[in-house]
């Protein structure tokens, strides 16, 4: 089953998704992803339920799809 995002959409490798809540990242020194940060080019993972990508912040950074809907 292919990953989907918090509306049920279908998430697909190097698209766009926008946050739904304010995240804070461990292990970066506080920084907080804020509702309504634009994350490009996504890639998929083995586990459908999270997405790898990179922020304006932080490199590397590993999301659960339940706090993103596709761009």
């Amino acid at each position: 089953m292919p990953p989907r995002d918090a509306n049920g959409a279908e998430l697909t490798e190097g698209g766009s998704v926008t946050l739904i809540k304010d995240l804070k990242v461990k292990g970066s020194g506080g920084v907080t992803l804020k509702r309504g940060t634009l994350i490009r080019n996504i890639r998929l993972t083995d586990d459908d339920n999270e997405i790898e990508c990179n922020a304006d912040k932080v490199k590397g950074l590993v999301l659960r799809t339940e706090f993103v809907k596709r761009a």
